[in-house]
């Protein structure tokens, strides 16, 4: 059975940072890309970052570029998500997600994170 893992998620000030952790289980022997969404109340879900099973990363999301950094270890089957310069609007629900990850896209598969809760305050 797969289960994706979120942990990291919190309250945190704007300008201040969180790392979000996204573990994996179950996948057996299949290589598999991942990525981030986020989805606040009343908005569409959001791209954020997506990364292959080699590292190769898609392009960030607009609103996020240059502020966050999207990395594995795929010894530990775990993907991260480090948000620097955080603002209020970046207030949201994070989900990790497999799928399949281009040089210039992601498309996510079935199975989702339970999502984690990042609030910035003013």
């Amino acid at each position: 059975q797969v289960q994706l893992v979120e942990s990291g998620g919190g309250l945190v000030q704007a300008g201040g940072s969180l790392r979000l952790s996204c573990a994996a289980s179950g996948l057996g022997s299949s290589r598999y890309d991942m990525g981030w969404f986020r989805q606040a109340p009343g908005k569409e879900r959001e791209f954020v970052a997506a990364i292959s099973w080699g590292g190769g990363l898609v392009p960030y999301g607009d609103s996020v570029k240059g502020r966050f950094t999207m990395s594995r270890d795929n010894a530990k089957n775990t993907v991260y998500l480090q948000m620097n310069s955080l603002k209020p609007e970046d207030t949201a629900v994070y989900y990790c997600a497999t799928g399949i990850a281009t040089w210039s896209t992601f498309r996510p598969g079935d199975y989702w994170g339970q999502g984690t809760q990042v609030t910035v305050s003013s």
